[in-house]
């Protein structure tokens, strides 16, 4: 079994992306690498799965970006993957940009895709919006770039939200058709697959984390605001003061989740606690409600903060320490490098390309 994922290097992370993201990537190396999970079984597998999780540095050039801020945002991701949990030694951690195998793959599986294929790909839609004309060819083909990522490493379990799936399915239907089309025979003259089709993994529903400061709205890096967020690298007297100026209604916590209708920002503070502390949002108001928020909001900052405090100091180390990041991430790249190299060999042969 092995796990591939992937996840854009946005820098200046927040609550909102580690329960958002990053915690089921931990818990996808402690967890579903056991083959303990309904996946596992029925991948057939009792055996720990092999994680490779990367920073898509190559995606984030699909559309304008300025240079050093996507080096630093890079740095401050891996930083806080290794902060969160992500452990070098049992998974693999790297950027796609010490893996020119991912650019390859995409270049060879653009002859199999299908423009029809990318047009569908409501991501494009929603990205590229009424001016598609005015858009990179990057942004475009990006999904190709996706299949790469995964089909490269013979990944037999990919984890998708609601927004990736279509996504995976085209990385299944092109990894179909190039072995359709091209899959050389073997010693007995079956057709030997160049590619493993993946299997979706749909990890646990993510919190969705709003802002402090609008219960409408994501929580956000780009919102100007920086007490709209949380940041998993503010210090405990910030994360308490960011807590207790959230904005709220005047009316106590309710005793059920039906109480929480049409009340935003009391919906957003309950669901941070639920997340941080693994409950549901019905017992957490099982145990605070009645409260007001002057007893809530108090509780819930002293969670936040035990439950960052050793992120935060890990995250301030490492940054401190970039030669130490880079050799994480150049180690891990090394190791991609490894396990991609058959799969591109493979691949090119396949198409009759002649290499030295």
């Amino acid at each position: 079994m092995r796990v591939v994922s992937g996840i854009q290097p946005t820098g200046n992370l927040h609550l909102g992306n580690y329960l958002g993201a990053i915690r089921n990537w931990v818990r996808m190396q402690d967890e579903v690498g056991e083959g303990s999970g309904a996946q596992a079984a029925e991948a057939g597998s009792a055996q720990k799965a092999q994680c490779l999780f990367f920073l898509a540095d190559l995606h984030a050039i699909s559309q304008p970006h300025d240079p050093a801020q996507l080096r630093k945002g890079t740095l401050e991701m891996a930083a806080a993957l290794v902060a969160c949990g992500i452990d070098p030694a049992r998974s693999i951690l790297f950027n796609q940009a010490q893996v020119p195998q991912h650019a390859e793959l995409q270049w060879l599986l653009n002859g199999t895709a299908r423009m029809g294929w990318l047009n569908r790909m409501t991501q494009w839609k929603d990205k590229a919006g009424k001016n598609r004309e005015g858009q990179s060819v990057a942004l475009f083909a990006y999904p190709v770039l996706q299949a790469a990522d995964v089909l490269l490493y013979q990944a037999t379990h990919v984890p998708v939200g609601e927004d990736q799936k279509q996504h995976l399915e085209l990385a299944r239907d092109i990894a179909q058709k190039f072995n359709n089309d091209f899959a050389p025979k073997d010693a007995k003259g079956n057709d030997a697959p160049v590619f493993t089709l993946p299997e979706p993994i749909v990890p646990p529903a993510a919190a969705r984390i709003m802002s402090l400061r609008d219960g409408s709205a994501k929580m956000s890096k780009s919102d100007p605001s920086d007490m709209s967020r949380v940041n998993l690298a503010d210090d405990p007297d910030t994360v308490m003061k960011k807590v207790k100026k959230a904005k709220t209604d005047p009316e106590p916590l309710p005793g059920e989740e039906a109480g929480l209708v049409g009340r935003p920002e009391a919906l957003n503070l309950v669901t941070i606690y639920a997340a941080l502390s693994d409950r549901s949002v019905g017992e957490v108001l099982g145990e605070h409600g009645g409260a007001g928020f002057g007893a809530f909001k108090p509780a819930l900052g002293e969670l936040l903060v035990e439950t960052l405090r050793p992120i935060s100091r890990r995250f301030t180390q490492l940054l401190e320490d970039q030669e130490a990041l880079g050799a994480i991430l150049a180690q891990g790249a090394a190791e991609a490098r490894g396990i991609a190299a058959p799969t591109l060999a493979s691949a090119y042969a396949a198409l009759g390309l002649v290499r030295a």
